[in-house]
């Protein structure tokens, strides 16, 4: 069952899967979460507060959902953390085969363990540009590799993982951490070359997660861990849009909303936030054109068979 009928109340000719370049599928998990709570409920408060948002980009003049944005079946397995890994591995991975563009929406940062693995195993040579508070490289937590404070520790090891605006961490991650292709959040504040710096280590194919406490309490405070001297709005879209422009962005997550019943504002940033990042993606392509094929199965060394249409259902 989905949470709405289509993602943003788009037309339904805009919405089914045959005709849409983009799937978004929402993971409404809150397994592994260690303070706040409720970043279950995150998909749901997007969804609604992207009902109520304007569809046309001032900034790019387009309107991204004529493209086509299809909102999937919620992955709500949750038995455990690995299962839920697993499915949304799985999801995320059948819809790439089907050449769409895959973008998730948690839930809390362990769901980014499967997201990344799916993309990791269709792109080569892929980057991963995390952008948080926190650097999540813990090998386990609490008895398990699949918890939120391990988010990008597999990454860590079979991609090129670059983090951005970083500012909490044990001293334990330390070891883990590429510094060099760290950038702290007190060093961005007093240095703006990092935008470039950042882009200039990432490999053509890129893959984002995007934790929402990576961004300032002030303009964000419903997530569940939140950290103070965040990325503020505008510096974090012309980020975004520098990437989006000099790199092969190949999807997307946004994790950790974890929406306030008396302060919907979050809610409204998340929604605009997603809708900008895809307007990033595909303002430059005509919306009828045929969504360009953007990996390649023989890059991967053998190590995965050409995909059948029988195995795609």
């Amino acid at each position: 069952m989905k949470t709405n009928t289509t993602y943003a109340g788009i037309p339904e000719n805009y919405a089914t899967l045959d005709t849409s370049k983009i799937v978004l599928i929402p993971v409404p998990y809150d397994g592994t979460s260690t303070w706040g709570k409720g970043a279950d409920k995150g998909p749901k408060a997007f969804l609604e507060a992207s009902q109520n948002m304007e569809l046309y980009d001032i900034e790019t003049d387009s309107e991204v959902y004529k493209n086509g944005i299809y909102l999937a079946d919620a992955v709500t397995v949750n038995a455990t953390p690995e299962a839920m890994v697993d499915a949304v591995h799985q999801e995320t991975k059948k819809f790439i085969k089907k050449n769409k563009f895959v973008t998730i929406f948690g839930g809390e940062h362990s769901i980014s363990i499967g997201t990344i693995r799916a993309f990791d195993e269709m792109f080569p040579s892929l980057t991963v540009l995390h952008i948080d508070a926190h650097a999540d490289l813990r090998k386990s937590y609490e008895g398990s590799s699949c918890n939120h404070a391990c988010a990008v520790y597999e990454a860590s090891q079979n991609t090129n993982l670059i983090q951005v605006g970083i500012r909490s961490m044990d001293v334990k991650e330390k070891s883990i951490m590429n510094l060099n292709k760290t950038y702290f959040a007190h060093d961005m504040v007093i240095n703006d070359s990092w935008m470039d710096s950042s882009i200039d280590q990432m490999t053509d194919n890129v893959f984002i997660t995007f934790d929402l406490d990576a961004l300032d309490p002030s303009i964000l405070p419903s997530t569940g861990t939140p950290e103070p001297g965040g990325l503020l709005w505008y510096e974090t879209l012309d980020y975004l849009k520098q990437v989006f422009t000099e790199k092969n962005v190949v999807g997307f997550d946004i994790v950790e909303l974890c929406p306030n019943e008396m302060d919907k504002s979050s809610d409204f940033l998340a929604a605009k936030l997603y809708y900008k990042m895809l307007s990033y993606k595909f303002h430059t392509e005509a919306s009828e054109s045929n969504y360009e094929d953007t990996y390649d199965d023989s890059n991967r060394l053998g190590n995965y068979i050409k995909f059948k249409e029988e195995d795609e259902d």
